[in-house]
């Protein structure tokens, strides 16, 4: 078991799955208030960045897995024009608050939302030709399990793009990092949310996940090649870009 599977929000008696739908369902309303805030703003840059890298694969069908509020999802389409995007996650109160961003936009033809558990997704075999993740890998309840549904669901040559929250390596950098994800982010989650566990999880998840090397190594045995692994923002952010071997 990885180091990050065994990172939970609430206790050591339910199935990680379970305790992060419940979380994410009672932080629902105020999540993108609070990911916007606690990023300073940069997921919009760092959300630019990675669909950008899809643009000359110039994908027709889109999996955004762990879609939560369809941020993602709504950019890609924005940048990429897809056929299809299908968002899935296990929070219904996440997705909820994201078909409601999608409708006032009029985009309901174009992106449609799924209760599914990334390790027992209801695709067949090679259907998208891009599957995306964005700050909810670490969330994962087995990874390894994950990463080989979403290799069964893309199409040969498709590609599975990867944001996630990681330590930065300088040691400066990290020592203000861990200050404001260990100090001030589950401060501000005590006062302005109602479930500060998930803000004390947070930084947990992040600092137990694997990167780098690891991801990359991960990744291979779950059938992905030609991985590009790129840090954003002085490593705060990590980004990976990979392809479902032929």
């Amino acid at each position: 078991m990885l180091d990050c599977e065994k990172v939970l929000p609430y206790n050591d008696k339910e199935k990680k799955s379970q305790q992060v739908s419940r979380m994410f369902n009672a932080i629902a309303e105020k999540y993108d208030f609070f990911n916007h805030a606690m990023s300073f703003g940069l997921d919009f840059l760092w959300r630019h960045k990675a669909i950008k890298s899809l643009k000359k694969l110039r994908p027709k069908t889109m999996l955004d897995v762990a879609t939560g509020t369809g941020d993602f999802a709504l950019k890609a389409y924005s940048m990429l024009r897809p056929d299809e995007i299908i968002g899935i996650d296990i929070s219904v109160e996440m997705m909820r608050v994201g078909a409601q961003k999608v409708q006032k936009r009029g985009l309901q033809d174009k992106i449609s939302f799924s209760e599914q558990n990334c390790e027992r997704l209801t695709f067949a075999d090679n259907t998208f030709d891009a599957v995306t993740v964005s700050f909810g890998v670490r969330n994962f309840e087995h990874l390894e399990v994950a990463f080989c549904e979403v290799c069964r669901v893309l199409k040969p040559g498709g590609e599975f793009v990867i944001l996630e929250l990681s330590e930065p390596d300088n040691w400066l950098v990290r020592w203000g990092y861990k200050i404001h994800s260990f100090v001030f982010i589950p401060l501000f989650g005590k006062l302005f949310s109602n479930d500060g566990k998930a803000y004390k999880y947070l930084p947990k998840s992040i600092a137990a996940f694997p990167k780098g090397e690891k991801m990359k190594s991960l990744l291979t045995s779950c059938g992905f090649s030609d991985i590009e692994y790129r840090k954003f923002t002085f490593g705060v952010c990590s980004f990976y870009k990979c392809k479902k071997r032929i």
